[in-house]
């Protein structure tokens, strides 16, 4: 039953990030085609509660597939099974979001 749902979740968030990828990249081509610098594009994040939301939504989805990913490859790579194989990607979960929560603030928050 666990692996249905790990399925069903890794699917779920792939289609949440299709929105959330299609977006990013049609902003980045915007931002340089319209030559901007990285300290513009920075000066239009910062203070921004749309591009925190947006960002943070797209790092929830990104952290839940990929440490969804990382259990089923170590899984099938090594063979681990069990309450070391649900640790692991517990622990690939927090760590990306962590890293991406981060990624985010240093984007959105005003310094």
């Amino acid at each position: 039953m666990l692996n249905i749902r790990l399925y069903l979740a890794q699917r779920i968030s792939a289609m949440i990030m299709v929105p959330f990828v299609i977006t990013h990249i049609a902003v980045m081509i915007y931002a340089i085609q319209g030559g901007l610098s990285a300290a513009e594009i920075l000066g239009r994040t910062q203070g921004s509660v749309f591009w925190f939301l947006f960002y943070g939504m797209f790092v929830a989805a990104v952290s839940v597939h990929a440490a969804i990913g990382v259990r089923v490859i170590v899984s099938e790579t090594t063979g681990l099974r069990g309450s070391a194989l649900s640790l692991l990607s517990g622990a690939s979960f927090l760590l990306f979001l962590f890293l991406g929560a981060r990624a985010v603030m240093a984007v959105t928050v005003s310094a």
